[in-house]
């Protein structure tokens, strides 16, 4: 039976969020800005949603938007709260997911990271537009000191942007943010719904043409898919604390396993307890992807991936660490320790065959 060990990319369905989704699916389907019965039993919906993220999230409910995507948030959320603003810079470390390092283009200013992928200290300017810092890196787990670079952000007047769409659900919620931007996928809930946050108060204006709605997303929501998302949200956070425990567990595992030319790369500690890249020396990391799929392993690269191609991944190269021979794997809620040990037992002599293979 394949064993899926991919869950950044997606999770599996929480069964809360599946429950919620076939739920709505029957009572949702009305457009909420209408004035008729149905439309306002899809309000109360899509207003529950909105409480029940902003509970997890320490925010209020109308502080909550949702989008079509992880990545259309991050975009309105660098592109919206930098606009207003009199300077043009948008700092952001070297590390951050290619959706906020594409939404600052020309005017990102990248900060450099240490050997585990963790944001060097930085001397915040007031002339800048905009700070954007992932709660935790979406490769090799990381955690970022957001605090402190907050009370930086927050000395010098300028906004800060949290990406937490790799620990909401999963570790606790950062303070101290201007805007939070997320990925419902990664936690459990479907895909085609992202997070946008707000604090009040802090200068956004939409980069897109005005649309009829207020939301700051453009267009009608799918709304059984939002109310997924926020029952997977609210399940995954009660189950954080166990799940850590036991997912961490099971990282370890594989970091503390010896194998020939295999490293560990990020902090070994203040990381996710799910998420962990091992650098495989003397093989390409498409051929090592391949090779785990054939045997029923669905993993990833510490590399960007799609079904074409594998491009050698940023976060590797701004920590100096090297760029090819990379796995990730990123369990999730149904993953066993069975799973995690057949892959430690299938990686040896998969990387023999690769290596010997090699003239």
């Amino acid at each position: 039976m394949p064993v899926y060990l991919d869950a950044a990319s997606g999770a599996p369905l929480h069964p809360a969020a599946r429950a919620a989704l076939l739920a709505a699916l029957d009572d949702g389907w009305a457009d909420p800005a209408r004035l008729h019965g149905a439309g306002r039993r899809a309000r109360l919906l899509l207003d529950a949603a909105r409480e029940a993220v902003a509970e997890v999230v320490g925010a209020r409910p109308d502080e909550v938007s949702f989008t079509a995507s992880g990545t259309m948030a991050a975009f309105l959320g660098v592109l919206g709260t930098a606009a207003p603003r009199r300077g043009t810079t948008v700092a952001h470390s070297a590390v951050e997911h290619s959706a906020v390092l594409q939404a600052a283009g020309s005017a990102g200013l990248s900060l450099p990271v240490d050997a585990a992928g963790r944001v060097l200290p930085v001397d915040v300017d007031p002339d800048w537009a905009l700070v954007c810092l992932q709660a935790a890196n979406h490769e090799v787990g990381t955690t970022q000191p957001v605090a402190d670079v907050a009370a930086r952000c927050a000395g010098a007047g300028v906004p800060l942007l949290v990406d937490a769409s790799h620990a909401l659900g999963r570790a606790p919620v950062p303070t101290g943010w201007s805007v939070l931007t997320a990925s419902a996928r990664t936690w459990g809930g479907p895909p085609g719904v992202g997070l946008l946050v707000v604090r009040t108060g802090t200068r956004w204006r939409s980069p897109l043409p005005d649309d009829e709605r207020p939301d700051r997303s453009p267009g009608r929501l799918d709304l059984p898919a939002v109310v997924a998302a926020a029952a997977g949200l609210q399940a995954a956070a009660a189950e954080a604390a166990a799940e850590d425990a036991r997912l961490r567990a099971l990282v370890d595992l594989v970091r503390g396993a010896r194998v020939e030319g295999v490293t560990a790369v990020g902090d070994p500690l203040d990381r996710l307890p799910h998420l962990v890249t091992l650098v495989c020396e003397g093989v390409d990391s498409e051929e090592l992807l391949r090779a785990l799929d054939a045997r029923d392993l669905q993993v990833s690269s510490g590399s960007s991936c799609s079904a074409s191609s594998i491009e050698p991944s940023h976060v590797l190269a701004a920590m100096g660490a090297p760029t090819d021979g990379s796995v990730r794997l990123s369990l999730h809620r149904g993953t066993t320790r069975g799973d995690v040990e057949r892959f430690l037992a299938v990686l040896p002599p998969v990387l023999a065959e690769l290596r010997a293979a090699v003239p």
